[in-house]
């Protein structure tokens, strides 16, 4: 990493290395990662409050990011042009954690999770007038069939859990726009400095409340919260570094992926069973988000087929 934090040498570190496809593998990667992430979560906020989880694993993030960056990334951080928009960012994050794993108190793995992939489609469609990014006709038919899936899973005319779906919608909403200001300054600062700006806004913002929020956990559950620290640090940087290489329209959808492994994960741990909404949402869902990697594909080949032989 550079030691100056000139223009030129911020946007030489951010120019990413590796293309589209690249980005694909990265981002499919991180959700993978961010399911088990999210399970482990769902597992301690049963007997600890949101707030002190997201703490915990603040902290190890943010140590993280010292370790690795050390001197040199506090300096970028401290200097960097866009830092508002990076605690902003980290503001719209944590409401959607608090939010989402609330309402994982009272939801399965698999339903919460389904519900939540309205985030992505609400991506792909506000990356068009605030990201001016192209979505083509089969891209639009896509996020039409993912929000089909998420109002059946959302099952309409169910009031038992309204609160749960609503805040999971809420989580959805959140983390769309967190994602469009992503993509709008992922490649004016490195991924470390990203990092370091959001966990330290969680610790500050978290670490406000522990002296009301803090259950003094056991080996166990202790060790649990440093891994889900070091999971959701993990995935971050995939999640960013594939932001830098693809559309936001195309990174999104790809976290139907997580559905998956959630349904997988919800069923090995919990023993749940999702319903059949649960299982139709998620079916269109996936459907939906193979289309924009099927699209995706095809526009790489015929991209390559025009390059000029050398």
């Amino acid at each position: 990493m550079p030691h100056g934090t000139t223009p030129e040498s911020r946007s030489h570190k951010a120019t990413p290395v590796g293309g589209v496809l690249t980005g694909i593998v990265l981002a499919t990667t991180s959700f993978a990662v961010f399911a088990l992430h999210d399970a482990g979560i769902k597992w301690l906020v049963a007997d600890y409050s949101p707030w002190q989880v997201l703490f915990v694993r603040s902290v190890v993030i943010l140590a993280l990011c010292l370790i690795i960056g050390r001197r040199r990334t506090l300096i970028q951080t401290a200097r960097s042009p866009i830092r508002n928009a990076l605690f902003a960012r980290a503001i719209g994050l944590l409401l959607a954690w608090l939010c989402f794993y609330t309402a994982a108190r009272s939801l399965q793995l698999a339903e919460l999770m389904t519900i939540y992939f309205a985030s992505p489609l609400l991506v792909a469609v506000l990356a068009v007038p605030i990201l001016r990014e192209t979505v083509t006709r089969l891209r639009w038919i896509s996020i039409l069939i993912g929000f089909a899936g998420v109002l059946i899973a959302c099952r309409p005319g169910d009031l038992s859990h309204a609160g749960a779906i609503g805040l999971a919608l809420l989580a959805a909403v959140l983390w769309a726009g967190s994602m469009i200001l992503i993509r709008q300054i992922a490649t004016r600062e490195p991924t470390l400095v990203q990092m370091l700006t959001s966990s330290a806004g969680f610790v500050v913002m978290t670490g406000a409340t522990m002296a009301f929020k803090w259950v003094t956990p056991g080996l166990l559950d202790a060790s649990l919260m440093i891994g889900i620290g070091l999971l959701g640090g993990f995935a971050q940087y995939l999640l960013i570094e594939a932001i830098r290489r693809a559309p936001a329209s195309v990174v999104s959808p790809l976290e139907f992926s997580a559905l998956v492994w959630s349904f997988l994960l919800g069923y090995l741990i919990w023993a749940d069973v999702p319903g059949l909404h649960v299982f139709g949402g998620a079916v269109l869902i996936m459907v939906s988000g193979f289309f924009i990697v099927l699209e995706e594909w095809r526009k790489a080949r015929i991209a390559r087929a025009e390059m000029p032989a050398e």
